[in-house]
């Protein structure tokens, strides 16, 4: 019965923990958490100077604390365009669940900035780049269920028609019978019109097929030297 009383000890312990994953840290704050995945993940484009309002000031997030909680819970911002997870991505800006947990308990309770000014990170700094990515010419045009006649080493896939809103989750079947996921986009906007770049290039030999992609829409295989 003692062994039994500790296992039951034990097991409550780990739902509550499971249950209250921020318990050990305390108020959630601006400025010791959610100024951090801001910086991180916003202020690329919400700055003074960039493309949409700021939001880098404690008083300028507090103003649209709401409109953050909804866009980060459907996952329109920030505007990566992929599902977190699938493929393995290099520079994903899709915030992770734990950061999008805090966010949204930041804003439940109140939105706190918190007492301790030194426990604000410095603002990122950001210089100006206006050029547009442009795809090489021997880039792979992807269609419905594409099959490649020779090997490639691909490093990226960039949208190329994809219709708004649309989701399109993209794999490549290789003959061999296996299958790697590459990108899942998701809602896709005008904004997502950026590369997919893989964490490491990919060979993909002839013979395998490009799924995923549905009639009328199409995508670029970017060769391996593009990145």
């Amino acid at each position: 019965m003692k062994a039994f009383g500790m296992l039951a000890v034990v097991i409550l312990g780990l739902l509550a923990a499971s249950a209250w994953p921020h318990a050990m840290m305390g108020t959630i704050t601006w400025n010791r958490h959610v100024s951090r995945i801001v910086y991180a993940h916003c202020a690329s484009c919400h700055r003074d100077g960039g493309t949409s309002f700021p939001l880098t000031e404690y008083t300028q997030a507090r103003e649209v604390a709401n409109a953050i909680k909804d866009s980060v819970l459907e996952r329109t911002m920030p505007p990566w365009g992929a599902v977190k997870g699938f493929g393995e991505l290099r520079d994903d800006a899709a915030m992770s669940a734990a950061e999008i947990d805090l966010v949204v308990e930041w804003v439940d309770t109140g939105t706190p900035r918190g007492n301790n000014a030194r426990a604000l990170p410095e603002a990122p700094s950001y210089s100006i780049d206006e050029r547009a990515f442009v795809a090489p010419s021997d880039a792979i045009v992807i269609g419905v269920d594409t099959v490649l006649t020779r090997p490639a080493r691909v490093a990226g896939l960039l949208p190329q028609r994809v219709a708004p809103d649309a989701s399109l989750q993209i794999v490549a079947a290789l003959p061999d019978d296996s299958v790697r996921p590459l990108v899942w986009l998701y809602r896709y906007e005008r904004g997502h019109t950026h590369p997919f770049w893989f964490a490491e290039p990919m060979d993909l030999p002839a013979g395998t097929v490009i799924r995923g992609v549905p009639d009328g829409a199409s995508v670029l295989l970017l060769p391996a030297r593009a990145r």
